[in-house]
């Protein structure tokens, strides 16, 4: 994976050729130390279609396709019933 790259869950929603996503990051707090979850939803552009709801999926910035949609899918990493391509 290159440094543009992450890895995101796909997420229920979206319409054809667009599917949602959530990027998770671990952040720590600034007071207390301690690492915190967060996750960032976007949308990202799936030209066929070829990831579902669950799957892991890795995404790369590229330019923008649309108003929301400046990321694209580079490979799915695992599906969502336990399968890897």
């Amino acid at each position: 994976m290159s440094a543009s790259e992450r890895t995101a869950r796909v997420l229920p929603g979206g319409s054809d050729k667009t599917r949602r996503v959530a990027v998770e990051r671990l952040v720590k707090h600034p007071m207390y130390g301690k690492y915190v979850r967060r996750t960032t939803r976007m949308l990202i552009h799936d030209e066929d279609n070829t990831s579902r709801e669950g799957d892991l999926i890795a995404i790369a910035e590229g330019r923008p396709v649309s108003r929301r949609k400046s990321w694209r899918l580079v490979r799915v990493l695992r599906r969502a019933d336990g399968s890897t391509d």
